[in-house]
């Protein structure tokens, strides 16, 4: 847990660190520190402590050699190790867990066992490293706040972006629309002006006619009329990779066809769907995938024309709700 490397790297072994946050019911760094400093001298909290002191009674009540004897025992037999010394910069460690995560912090490789005791903390290093503590505690808050800041930032950039690129492609289709309306109309000028010029012409061929008859002079035959062209049907659109034929498969079932330019983005399918789809027209969680190949557009492929992603000259894309 990072609350006990927190506490080993402070000075505490492991033990007393995961004693002091059981004692505080895991409610973090700050009340286990405080604990730990409350109860910095109280012999219950070292094991060693304990089992010496009984092993100190159990050899007064049982000791009865002479004296002599225990000083020659006590001649022979080596010193206790109390703590782990580090060769490489002299801080001693009550633990080996101390030990080890001091090495792993300051890459010390050469440690010995050491007959000094480790001495608690006083007053004023009890207070250093409760202030280094509150101090790591602001910075990593601080951290925190400006990564949210960061993100939310973030968001509102992509936010505005797409609503812009939104309005583009309206524009776009709106000019689109319109720029169809013109032709059809032209088209429309065209065929109705062929049409007047026949009727004027067909009412001259019938004065004349009115006349001759009138001056009792026989009308030569009429030359059979010249048959009148067919209106041109408009010429089938020509195969080519300009256009994209889009069908967009509803999740009721129904379907949307529209013609699209290749360069346009996928953005222009996206808005043409929430003009023409009520369900969606204030939605925008909805996704749009293929299955043939199977692919799921993301925020980055409405950015990127037809042609790139492939849905040129058709392509039917399915519409799906978002989670």
């Amino acid at each position: 847990m990072a609350e006990i490397q927190t506490l080993v790297e402070m000075g505490f072994s492991k033990e007393r660190a995961e004693k002091a946050l059981a004692v505080t019911n895991y409610k973090g760094v700050e009340p286990a520190m405080e604990w730990l400093l409350a109860h910095a001298d109280d012999p219950a909290m070292e094991s060693g402590q304990t089992i010496g002191s009984n092993t100190t009674a159990s050899t007064s009540s049982t000791d009865t050699a002479p004296s002599s004897a225990t000083d020659a025992a006590s001649e022979t037999k080596p010193e206790e190790a109390k703590s782990f010394k580090c060769d490489e910069c002299g801080k001693l460690f009550k633990s080996q867990d101390e030990m080890e995560f001091h090495a792993a912090k300051t890459n010390h490789s050469s440690f010995s066992e050491s007959t000094e005791e480790k001495k608690p903390l006083t007053e004023e290093e009890k207070k250093a490293q409760l202030a280094l503590l509150e101090e790591r505690m602001k910075l990593k808050r601080k951290e925190r706040e400006e990564k949210e800041k960061a993100e939310a930032l973030e968001r509102e950039r992509l936010r505005i972006k797409s609503g812009k690129d939104l309005q583009d492609a309206r524009l776009r289709l709106q000019e689109q629309e319109m720029q169809k309306l013109v032709e059809q109309r032209r088209r429309e000028k065209v065929e109705d002006q062929k049409a007047r010029e026949r009727v004027r012409a067909q009412i001259e061929a019938d004065k004349q006619a009115r006349k001759l008859a009138a001056s009792g002079q026989t009308a030569p035959p009429a030359a059979a009329p010249a048959p009148v062209p067919p209106p041109a049907a408009a010429p089938a659109p020509k195969v080519s990779y300009e256009q994209a034929r889009i069908q967009i498969r509803l999740p009721d079932g129904k379907a949307l066809a529209h013609t699209f330019g290749a360069k346009e983005q996928l953005a222009a399918v996206r808005l043409y769907l929430q003009m023409n789809a009520q369900e969606f027209a204030q939605e925008d969680s909805f996704k749009l995938m293929t299955t043939f190949p199977k692919k799921i557009f993301t925020t980055e492929d409405y950015e990127k024309p037809l042609e790139l992603l492939g849905l040129v000259p058709s392509a039917v894309i399915i519409v799906s709700r978002g989670q």
